[in-house]
Formats: structure tokens, sequence, C-alpha cells
């Protein structure tokens, strides 16, 4: 007799599809459960792609400023002595500087701590809210780039008369919120009529809480005497590192070491890359919290599987392979992960664009961000599940169906 052979069976094979169906199985039976795991994930994901947005948009709101202003300003200021007593610069110091080749413009302030200034004469003589005088050139304006948010600067006429234009915060420490000719305020014990306001100056933050009069009309009625205290210039930017160089030297010529050069636009650039030290390490805890969103999917893939057990047992009894089962519930994790990441970069992106459209900046959330944050979320979901998976595909029909 002869033996008739039987052909063997190979188990179905699972298309995309189908691992999808089944993978789903599980996140529509427990959908509370699903959506607590997903939202540790999410979490994560929000708080690292909203840190890299927010610091990538001031950023760019950076670069928006100093391509406005320009990185062409130094400013030269009186230093100290060799004992420690305030420098004085020349009365001569802003035409000597004007003397240099590649400078394009120079401006000066000079601070007058004598003159206070406050409200009203009903104000107590100590409460003067730190805010400092100082005798402005008429071209200042232009050389710092400072913009007006009410009134008019400066000119030839008022500049000799008791006239006054504030800083922003100046204006808010006294109250004042609009030039014109009733509003006045003390100086140096003599009414200034407040002619204009400005907008806070990106490069010159000391004019923010100043009070600024002309040359001549602080000289007259202010007891100055002539010396500045900061000058300004504007420079060719390829020539930029030779004006630094002898500026000092200008600007002071018995003492240059009283003198100090700075680059406004270098104060701001380090200001940028102190946020950016602390963006990184609120990316670090972004990181944390993605990883206890990736513990919480871990912990709820075991439990997934130890409730399923009967299932897996039927599955398996039916013709499922150890590598199906397996595939199923590491779908489920990754799925699970997927939807916590793609609401985490929705809710990052919304905090980004919410937080820069009410700073004023341009919103910026970079594309590696996004997809850095979402295959991370995938990585973390692998992980996650790759033990229960395998876990659930170790389980024998007998073993599972057996099991209350």
């Amino acid at each position: 007799m002869s033996v008739i052979e039987r052909p063997r069976l190979s188990p179905a094979r699972m298309r995309p599809g189908d691992v999808m169906r089944v993978g789903a199985v599980g996140l529509r039976t427990r959908p509370l459960r699903a959506f607590l795991s997903a939202l540790g994930i999410a979490i994560g994901i929000a708080a690292m792609v909203g840190v890299v947005g927010l610091s990538s948009s001031s950023g760019a709101e950076l670069d928006r400023t100093l391509s406005a202003l320009g990185t062409n300003l130094l400013t030269v200021s009186a230093g100290t002595t060799l004992m420690g007593e305030a420098a004085q610069m020349p009365v001569e110091a802003e035409a000597m500087i004007e003397r240099i080749g590649p400078v394009e413009a120079a401006s000066a302030i000079a601070k007058i701590p004598e003159a206070k200034v406050y409200r009203s004469e009903q104000i107590p003589e100590a409460q003067t809210g730190g805010i400092s005088t100082y005798a402005a050139r008429l071209d200042l304006l232009e050389t710092v780039g400072a913009t007006l948010r009410g009134g008019t600067w400066l000119n030839q006429a008022t500049e000799r008369y008791p006239a006054a234009v504030l800083g922003s915060s100046a204006a808010q420490r006294l109250g004042v919120g609009a030039a014109g000719p009733d509003t006045q305020i003390i100086v140096g014990g003599a009414r200034f009529t407040v002619v204009g306001i400005l907008e806070p100056v990106a490069l010159a933050t000391d004019l923010d809480s100043g009070v600024l009069v002309g040359w001549p009309v602080a000289e007259s009625r202010l007891g100055f005497d002539g010396h500045p205290t900061t000058l300004y210039t504007r420079s060719e930017e390829a020539r930029l590192e030779a004006v630094r160089q002898v500026l000092a030297g200008t600007a002071n010529p018995e003492a240059p070491n009283e003198a100090d050069v700075s680059r406004p636009s270098d104060a701001l650039a380090a200001k940028q890359a102190t946020d950016q030290a602390f963006a990184n390490l609120l990316l670090g805890v972004g990181a944390v919290a993605l990883l206890v969103g990736g513990v919480g999917v871990a912990n709820t893939m075991v439990i997934s599987v130890l409730e399923r057990r009967a299932e897996i047992g039927l599955r398996r009894s039916l013709g499922a392979t150890r590598g199906q089962i397996r595939t199923q519930f590491l779908a489920e994790s990754l799925l699970l992960s997927a939807m916590g990441g793609g609401g985490g970069i929705l809710l990052g992106s919304a905090v980004t664009m919410g937080y820069a459209y009410y700073s004023g900046w341009p919103s910026v959330v970079p594309i590696w961000a996004t997809a850095g944050g979402f295959a991370a979320t995938l990585l973390i979901g692998a992980m996650a599940g790759l033990y229960p998976a395998i876990r659930a595909s170790r389980l024998s029909p007998t073993e599972a169906l057996s099991t209350p």
C-alpha cells in the first residue's frame, strides 16, 4: 500500500493591514488605559518639541533683531582709574572718534548723577525709582537704532529747553503713558516736559531706564560739565575689529586703559547662549518624562498580556505562530507610543506657536525636532513592548487556555 502524504500547511501571513487591526484590538477594548499610557509619552514629547521650538523661535527673533539693528555698533564708556575711582572721558572724545576713517557715525550720552528724577514734587526724595538722567546728542536715535513709542525726539529747538524723552522702563516707573505738553516730571529740581517715549532699545539697554535731555539744557540747568560717559559708534562691518583696537586710545589718549570698549550685539549673543544652555536642561527634563512614559507603556503591555492569556491561547490553538503573537503585541505597543508621540508633537507645536505669537517672535518648529521626537517615541514603544511581546509568544496554547 502506498502512503498518501498530506500537504503541509503553512500559517497564513499577516499583511501590514492585518497587523494594524490586531494590534489595535487591545487599545479599542481598554481605551482609558490606552489614553493614560499615551498621555505619558505625549507629555515627554510635547516638552521636548516645545523646548526646541521656543529656543529656535528665540534664536530667530535674535537674528531678526541683529539684522535690523546691525552688528557694527561699538560702545566706549568711562571705566575706572588705577586707584579704583570713576574715570572721566575727555570733552573732545566724540570729535576725536569721528576722525577714525571707518567710523560712519558717532554719538554720545552723559550720565548726570546729581539730577534725580521724580514724577512730582510730592514724591519723597529717597524714592528715585532707579531712574538716571542722561544728556544726549541729537543723532543718538539713529546711531543706536532706537525708535519712538510716542511723541517726538529732541531737536535743535527743544534741546535748549526743559524737554525730556523717557526710556520705556522709566516711563513705566513714573506712570507716564503718553507724551505731551501737559505731561511734566521733575528733573534735578526743575520741571521738564515729556516730549517723547522710547521703545525698548535692544543694543543700548541703559537708555530704557533713563530720562534723556538735550546737551545744552543739561549744561545750563543741571550742572553738567560736558564730559561724555558713553559713546556709540557705527563702523564699516569689514573693518570693525580694526576700529575696536584703536577706539579706547582715540577716545581717551592720555589713559586708554580707563576706557572700556564693547560690542552690544555680543551681549545679545551671550544671552542667547545662556538661554540655549537652559533649553538643553529642559530638554533633558523632557527626555526623562519621555522615559517615564515608556515605562508606563511597558507596564500597560505586561498587564495586557496577563489579562489576555485566554485570547493568546485561542489564537495559538487556531494556528497563530509565535512570531504572529509577538508581532501583534509589538504592534500594539508601537501604536500606543505613536498615538502619544503624535499628540505630543501637536501639543508642543501649539505651545510654541502660541507663545511665539504672544511674544511677537517668528514661530519656528524645526522639522528635525518633530521627526526626531516621533522616531524617539517609536523607539521607546519598541523597547517597551519587546519583553511583553516575547512573553506572550512563549505561552503554549494549553497553558494559556488552562489559566483562569
